[in-house]
């Protein structure tokens, strides 16, 4: 849970800001990157909350490691958490196939930003998603649409997150409830009529008998993906793009919600959604990284009141889902539950003297 302490003291401060910039202003204010940079590191009040916000960050990761507190209301949770795990396809498929149907409807691609109105395929792809229908072909079909998108419209880098949620959706599948699921109990009974009509039902077995062993890696793919949206938005929305996210904390007055020097507000948005981006694909506190991520998306819905909710909704069920599942295999957290796992053993043995 150590990142959710550690982060908070600048994401807290920080997260109204933490908005797709390009959702809530059509101008930015006219400050080149250097003159930027050259006034915002050049200014102690600046410098020095931003220094000294890193230093608590290293100080409580660093004391949550050395005395290790909560362990059994951490395990507690963590066992919680695992009874929701055959959820996560049904909260993956809800959280890319609403944004998709709303997209369709409201006239745009994927993103908020991009005003190209492809309503069938988008509706139909995010239909077929909450529905559970060939699961993984629509992913498939999805990632591919997405990534011809982006070749036309790099625009769509706003919505980075999606790659990761159509692959997510691809390795798992629709888990249940879902059609898929209805389906395969129909066929899988003898004597049926449905049975003897489908024509995937051998291939589909197949390709799940294949694909099985690599199911264990949906965290590792949720990570990535969704650490990877963090920096790039913390990177280029904000960091080199600071007319753009000064023109986001001058047109909500965040100064008068915390009286800091606007160059605070973004260098330190910027910084804390890259920290948490690297975070989450090292697997480092996932969990606790993953609510650090819920609570900065609510903050900023309610802050910005007209930044679009759909935007939003594929980062929040994937951070629900890392919620649920943990880090998944090459993380951090796997070394560190070891090194711990490690502690308490040789804690627990006894010494000569206890054995006396």
């Amino acid at each position: 849970m150590v990142s959710l302490i550690a982060l908070s003291s600048l994401l807290v401060a920080t997260s109204p800001a933490s908005a797709h910039e390009e959702y809530v202003v059509d101008d930015e204010q006219d400050v080149g990157l250097e003159e930027f940079l050259a006034e915002g590191l050049t200014d102690p009040f600046v410098v020095g909350p931003l220094l000294a916000g890193g230093l608590v960050v290293l100080a409580v990761i660093g004391g949550y490691l050395a005395v290790r507190p909560l362990q059994q209301d951490i395990a507690a949770f963590r066992f919680a958490m695992r009874e929701y795990i055959e959820y996560v396809p049904w909260l993956l498929r809800i959280s890319l196939g609403i944004p998709l149907i709303g997209a369709g409807f409201s006239g745009y691609f994927i993103s908020p930003a991009l005003e190209v109105d492809l309503r069938l395929l988008q509706v139909g792809l995010g239909f077929l998603l909450l529905f559970g229908l060939a699961t993984r072909l629509v992913a498939l079909g999805g990632l591919v649409t997405y990534l011809v998108g982006l070749a036309i419209w790099p625009t769509l880098l706003l919505q980075l997150e999606f790659i990761g949620g159509f692959a997510a959706l691809a390795l798992l599948g629709s888990g249940r409830p879902s059609a898929d699921h209805v389906l395969q109990r129909v066929v899988g009974t003898r004597g049926t009529l449905y049975r003897k009509l489908d024509p995937v039902h051998d291939w589909a077995d197949a390709f799940q008998s294949r694909i099985d062993p690599y199911e264990r890696l949906l965290p590792t793919v949720v990570r990535l993906g969704l650490g990877a949206t963090f920096i790039f938005l913390g990177v280029t929305q904000k960091i080199l793009q600071p007319g753009l996210a000064l023109a986001v904390v001058d047109r909500y007055d965040l100064t008068a919600v915390i009286p800091v020097a606007p160059e605070l507000w973004v260098l330190g948005a910027g910084l804390a959604e890259t920290a948490l981006g690297i975070a989450l694909i090292l697997g480092f506190f996932t969990r606790a990284s993953a609510a650090t991520a819920i609570t900065m998306f609510t903050l900023t819905l309610f802050a910005l009141p007209d930044d679009p909710v759909l935007a939003h909704v594929a980062l929040f069920g994937m951070a629900s889902a890392l919620l649920i599942t943990g880090s998944g295999p090459y993380a951090l957290d796997g070394k560190l539950e070891r090194l711990e796992t490690e502690s308490e053993y040789v804690d627990a043995t006894p010494t000569d003297a206890s054995a006396d």
